[in-house]
């Protein structure tokens, strides 16, 4: 049994594309069942808004080839074969491993796809379409994702400019209970006041050139002032840090406009830059623009880069234990022949020994429990030989002579 993957992901597909391959609940149990009908039976859909992809235990190259033939067919207005990622067995667990911890997301080492992973699956066995080989593998690169995200913290390496500005600003001068005059109401205003938030800011003011979009940053329920873009200096007089963020092709705040009588943070999140330049020469200012936020996020995506390649060895660790615990779980169906024919054979001695000799109810349990362990021993060697097979032929024809020995495939077919 082989370990395969199919679909498409943002590094090859834009999001129109992406959009038209997203997987429903409906769609999901869809597929399932039309793969179900080429053989398979353990499945799972993992789709996001970066991703779509199908996650699969097949048997034969038939079987691979027919499930990436659903998807196409499934998502033909996609055209999904131009974009569609194929991979099998090693690479394919591979893939899900980095997938799990992070490492194939377009923000690189992110947390959010670990839960996502584990909603696949649960999705799956609500539908009963896992089983042993797909929980072993999905869960091994969960855990695995678990121990890197612990001990490599990549995801606490910020890339974000406004988490890393509003981060800036905490350290230079703490935020709590700070006032604060907020400029723009752009999806970059949002994350910095959701930031802020976090960080425990005092009052917070909006000004926004269209007052009606400032009135949406209200909408999660956050107690906010909202001001006229022109009384902008007048509130700024009363803060301790301003946050600018506005589309504005114009500088926003001029220095000849607005004189600070005590420290006063400035953080730029706009390009054009919204807050003159000239204030940097000013005792009382520290300001804090793109420029300088994007060498610290270029560094920070340089860090989180390095400890990717340190979690590697992590990773292949853990991938390599999965393999091994695969290559041995194509042998337990000859393991358990084995074991089963061994049973038989304790059982049909013991009967006869019970019959030609009076036997005690001591010595029927110690005769049945050497009987069991001489054949036990005799067995494991073989067994162990089985499981340290380490390629697919070598079991295939060991599988077969030690059914040809043991007459384990006469036994079956009777």
């Amino acid at each position: 049994m082989q370990f395969g993957i199919c679909g498409i992901n943002y590094k090859k597909a834009d999001l129109d594309i992406r959009d038209k391959a997203s997987f429903t609940d409906l769609k999901k149990t869809e597929f399932f069942q039309l793969a179900a009908k080429e053989g398979i039976e353990q499945c799972m859909v993992l789709s996001t808004c970066n991703r779509s992809e199908v996650c699969f235990l097949y048997e034969t190259e038939t079987q691979f080839e027919s499930v990436c033939g659903i998807y196409e067919r499934m998502f033909s207005e996609a055209v999904p074969g131009e974009y569609m990622t194929t991979l099998s067995s090693d690479a394919a667990m591979r893939y899900l491993f980095r997938v799990a911890a992070g490492l194939e997301s377009l923000v690189l080492g992110e947390d959010q796809i670990l839960g996502q992973v584990k909603e696949a699956l649960d999705f799956s066995r609500t539908m009963g379409y896992d089983g042993k080989e797909l929980n072993k593998i999905v869960r091994d690169a969960i855990t695995c994702a678990k121990r890197i995200k612990t001990e490599f913290k990549i995801s606490e390496t910020p890339l974000s400019v406004s988490y890393i500005g509003i981060r800036m600003v905490e350290e230079h001068t703490g935020i709590a209970g700070k006032s604060v005059l907020l400029i723009g109401s752009g999806k970059a205003s949002l994350l910095a006041l959701k930031y802020l938030k976090e960080y425990g800011a005092g009052k917070i003011t909006v000004c926004s050139r269209t007052f009606s979009h400032a009135g949406q940053l209200l909408e999660d329920g956050t107690e906010l002032e909202v001001i006229p873009y022109e009384e902008r200096y007048l509130c700024m007089a009363q803060c301790d840090i301003v946050v600018s963020a506005t589309a504005s092709p114009h500088t926003v705040i001029r220095r000849e406009n607005f004189e600070p009588t005590g420290k006063i943070t400035f953080l730029d999140l706009a390009a054009p830059r919204d807050i003159d330049t000239a204030f940097e020469e000013h005792p009382q200012v520290y300001l804090i623009n793109l420029d300088t936020l994007q060498k610290v996020a270029e560094k920070n995506r340089q860090q989180r880069e390095l400890l990717v390649e340190e979690s590697r060895a992590v990773l292949e660790e853990a991938l390599e234990e999965t393999r091994q615990w695969m290559l041995q779980s194509r042998v337990d169906d000859t393991i358990q022949s084995l074991q089963q024919r061994c049973s038989q054979i304790v059982e049909d001695s013991y009967s006869y020994l019970d019959r030609k000799m009076e036997l005690g109810r001591r010595e029927q349990k110690l005769l049945k429990k050497v009987l069991n362990a001489s054949l036990q021993r005799l067995l494991r060697d073989p067994i162990q030989e089985l499981k340290q097979l380490d390629s697919k032929e070598k079991q295939d024809a060991y599988k077969k002579m030690v059914n040809e020995l043991f007459r384990l495939a006469r036994e079956e077919r009777s």
